[in-house]
Parts: C-alpha cells; sequence; structure tokens
C-alpha cells in the first residue's frame, strides 16, 4: 500500500521541527558573536590593564623620585639650619671677641694715657725752676725792663710767661712775692693785648677796684705810653695785672716747656 499525501496533521510539526532548527541556528551565531565580543573584550581590558600598569609603574617611580627629592630637600634643610646654628655661634663669638678687645684697647689706652702722663709728671726742671702742669717757671732774681726780661729768658731757652688759664694765674700767684713782667703788650696797638707768641688775649686777670681799673695807661693824664703787663702780688687780689711803661724795672717770670 503506496503512501499517500501527507496529511494535514503532520504539517505542523515539520514547521516547529524547522523553526527549531533555524532558532538553534540563530542561537548558534549569537553565541559565536558573543565569544567573540568577549574575546575582542577582553583583549581590550588586558590592553587596558596593562596600560594601567604601566601608569600605575610611572606614577610610581615619579612618586619615589619626588619622595627622594623631597628627603633631599629636607637633608638640605637641615644641613643649612646646622650651618646657620653654627654661623649665628660663630658671629656671637666674634661679637665676643670683638667686645673683649675692644675693652682691652680701651684698658690699653687708658694705661698708655697712665704711663704718659707720669712720664710728663716725671719730666724735670732745670735747678732753680719750679714745674707746674709740664711747664717750667722761673722768677728772676734782678730787675729790668721788659724787653731785658724777655732777652734774659730767651737766652735760657725760654720766654716770658704766657698766662692761659685761671690754674696758672691761681699758681703763679702762689709763688710770685715780686712784682714781675709777664710776656702781654699792646706795642704793636694800642689797647690790643696780645701774648709775646702772637695769640689774643681771652682769658685776662685785670686788677679793678672802685677807684681803678686796669689797663688804664696811666689814668689817662699820663704822657707815657703804658704798653706792658706786670702781675703784682702787692695788690693782695687774684687778678693781679697792671700796665706799666715797658721800660720800668722790674723782675720777670719765664716759662718753657719740661
Amino acid at each position: 500500500m503506496c503512501p499517500g499525501p501527507s496529511s494535514p496533521r503532520s504539517r505542523p510539526h515539520v514547521a516547529v521541527a524547522v523553526s527549531l532548527g533555524l532558532l538553534s541556528v540563530l542561537l548558534l551565531a549569537g553565541l559565536v558573536c558573543l565569544g567573540v565580543l568577549m574575546h575582542a573584550s577582553a583583549a581590550e581590558l588586558s590592553s587596558i590593564k596593562a596600560n594601567l600598569t604601566e601608569r600605575l609603574q610611572v606614577s610610581g617611580d615619579k612618586l619615589s623620585l619626588v619622595s627622594a627629592e623631597r628627603d633631599q630637600l629636607k637633608d638640605n634643610f637641615t644641613a643649612l639650619k646646622d650651618n646657620f646654628t653654627a654661623l649665628k655661634d660663630n658671629f656671637t663669638a666674634l661679637k665676643d671677641n670683638f667686645t673683649a678687645l675692644k675693652d682691652n684697647f680701651t684698658a690699653l689706652t687708658q694705661e698708655k694715657d697712665g704711663l704718659q702722663l707720669l712720664l710728663k709728671q716725671k719730666k724735670t726742671c732745670p735747678e732753680g725752676w719750679t714745674m707746674f702742669r709740664g711747664s717750667c717757671y722761673l722768677l728772676s732774681t734782678r730787675d729790668g725792663s721788659w724787653e731785658n726780661g724777655r732777652k734774659d729768658c730767651r737766652d735760657q731757652g725760654a720766654d716770658l710767661v704766657i698766662i692761659d688759664s685761671l690754674e696758672e694765674q691761681k699758681f703763679l700767684s702762689s709763688i710770685n712775692r715780686r712784682r714781675s713782667w709777664i710776656g702781654l703788650s699792646d706795642k704793636d696797638i694800642e689797647g690790643t693785648w696780645k701774648w709775646i707768641d702772637g695769640t689774643p688775649l681771652t682769658a685776662a686777670y685785670w686788677y679793678r677796684d672802685a677807684n681803678v681799673v686796669e689797663p688804664n695807661n696811666g689814668g689817662g693824664g699820663s704822657t707815657v705810653e703804658e704798653d706792658c703787663a706786670e702781675m703784682n702780688p702787692d695788690l693782695k687780689t687774684q687778678n693781679s695785672w697792671n700796665d706799666l711803661p715797658c721800660n720800668t724795672a722790674l723782675r720777670w717770670i719765664c716759662e718753657k716747656l719740661a
């Protein structure tokens, strides 16, 4: 008995089988595509991982280098700090040494000045002369004019005394007992008194009282000029200067350096 045409009941089964086959093919193709995509993704991930690993390595190396530089800078700062401290200590030591040297210099200067003063005080005057503050003074024992007195002083390496301080005036007043010429005159210009070395008169010790004011050039009624100065102890005062005619016979006072 020959098979007849397919019955309508068997056709749905064929369609299902065909559909299942196509679905399997599509599923297989999808799986293949998915596998290819996963492989590509895995390769890309591996490349990204390798790239990140390399970057991390570079960053790590840079970080190590920066850390090393930081440590070096820290060491350099510590060394500079130590050097600064040492320099500060050296400066303090130098300052102390300078202060000590300055004190020593001051002490030596004072000692030198003291020795010079002692040396000056130890200077002697010729016999018959009297010393006062580095100068020697001689009170003459004979009388003569102002010019004769000056010549006598100069013959002995001195000159008529120049009185330039109150202390010197007091000293001479204490040792002089005779009216004596001093090195003061207004012989060049009347009324302009100068010492024998040409210096103008500043500190003056002229005699003055209610009736007399020296220098008075003889009181105005004299025809004789009074151009030379004397020290007159008879006036019994510290201001003991008086003007007299230069040819008057008096003692004199000589002065020279010790």
